[in-house]
């Protein structure tokens, strides 16, 4: 903002920065004020590798001029000419700003627990081990499935075990023996280190409640307490592809969990139409995309539950579940052979395609955009090629669910906080 208050009316500027500036509250203090402010964006470099091999970073620019340009001035985003660009940095629709939290979508999509220190965390031998001592330690030795659990194991399952007291007290936990001098010896020590001023390092109630994670969100607990199986998709991944998983495990904080186990759920979050909207506003780690739950699915207008996403749902769920266990792999190279361009004989990835079209169909219906033609093929978003909805495609779904979204939340203002249409879509879709 500092930048543009230098120049004149019709002065010019350019920018360059870590790709970050067009992301989350990054993108909100930096670009988005200076839109409001006056500046509209010319040309954009939204995310490259740096050219020189010393520096491992990915790098935005901008150009832009303080003042109106004509709407027949071809704008430039990544070589390409738009008629507008947004501070995403990539090609503006017709609805202009960022998507707002809904109250329709709290509650439902978490982080996983934060657990501060490796002493909880147990290799699946020496569990059994434990448990084979003392059968009473299967209240407190869980399966710790990880975001590295999602995207490389074939059956999503976890690959090491953690300790759990939950919210305890001391004299609970220390009846489970082996468990609680676990922790006593490796997490405690760690928790209650003191900096020189004699105060603890770790902020309270850390080190005095060592033997609890730092995270525990109990706010999941309680939303999945009555459910055997929720979607998870791992924060950091190439897919943003959810799975379904058992609940009698703990969730890492890579995993963000959806409190539901319905197949229409999961097939509106294994869409075209989520997977671009977490995308673009989600945040990147390189070409990776991180999911943000409050940002990404808090803001995602979700439509009303049809037979047609309940059925391709449990379709794809099995079909491509038989898929990875019989071919061995798991989501992301999975889903690497699905986006690659050469592989065109392989029938579990043909097939695979094919349900990702009826994904995205069934969505898009369920939306009521009949009309749109969605043309699928291998196209590239963010540096990175995928068989997915063609470009005119995504830019016209992202601009109606962005307008669908400012909609809905005029409309929950009206209704103090609540939305009408997000109430009903959310018992249909949780159903």
């Amino acid at each position: 903002m500092g930048a543009t208050s230098l120049l004149r009316t019709n002065g010019t500027l350019g920018l360059i920065a870590t790709n970050t500036v067009a992301q989350g509250d990054s993108r909100e203090v930096g670009l988005d004020a200076m839109v409001e402010g006056g500046f509209t964006i010319t040309r954009a470099i939204q995310s490259r590798s740096w050219p020189a091999a010393s520096a491992n970073l990915e790098y935005a620019a901008v150009w832009g001029t303080v003042g109106s340009v004509a709407d027949d001035v071809p704008r430039v985003a990544d070589d390409i000419e738009v008629r507008r660009i947004s501070t995403l940095l990539e090609a503006q629709g017709c609805t202009e700003g960022n998507p707002i939290r809904l109250a329709e979508n709290a509650g439902i999509a978490f982080q996983g627990c934060i657990v501060l220190g490796m002493g909880f965390v147990l290799e699946p031998a020496e569990a059994q081990e434990w448990i084979a001592a003392d059968p009473r330690n299967t209240d407190v030795l869980f399966p710790y499935l990880s975001g590295e659990d999602l995207n490389q194991r074939p059956d999503a399952t976890a690959s090491r075990w953690v300790i759990d007291f939950n919210d305890w007290s001391e004299d609970r936990a220390r009846s489970f023996a082996l468990p609680y001098e676990r922790l006593a010896q490796r997490v405690k020590p760690e928790r209650q280190r003191r900096r020189q001023d004699g105060q603890y390092a770790l902020r309270k109630p850390l080190p005095e409640r060592w033997w609890q994670y730092a995270e525990k969100r109990p706010a999941m607990r309680k939303a999945i307490s009555g459910l055997s199986e929720v979607l998870v998709i791992a924060r950091v991944s190439k897919t943003v592809m959810p799975l379904r998983v058992p609940t009698s495990q703990v969730f890492h904080e890579k995993v963000v969990v959806f409190a539901t186990a319905s197949f229409a759920m999961q097939a509106l979050l294994s869409s075209s139409l989520h997977q671009l909207w977490a995308i673009k506003y989600g945040t990147t780690l390189r070409t990776d995309a991180t999911y943000t739950p409050d940002l990404v699915f808090g803001s995602l207008p979700r439509p009303e539950s049809t037979d047609v996403l309940r059925d391709v749902g449990l379709a794809l769920d099995s079909e491509r579940r038989e898929i990875m266990a019989r071919r061995g792999v798991g989501a992301t190279k999975l889903y690497s052979m699905v986006n690659n361009f050469d592989l065109r004989d392989d029938t579990d990835i043909a097939r695979l395609r094919d349900l990702q079209v009826a994904v995205d169909e069934a969505a898009v219906c369920a939306y009521g955009w009949n009309d749109l033609e969605l043309d699928h093929g291998f196209h590239v978003y963010r540096q990175v090629a995928r068989w997915s909805v063609s470009p005119r495609a995504r830019i016209e779904l992202l601009d109606r669910l962005l307008d669908e979204n400012k909609s809905r939340t005029l409309n929950q203002d009206a209704h103090t906080g609540v939305a009408d249409l997000g109430v009903r879509g959310e018992a249909s879709l949780f159903d």
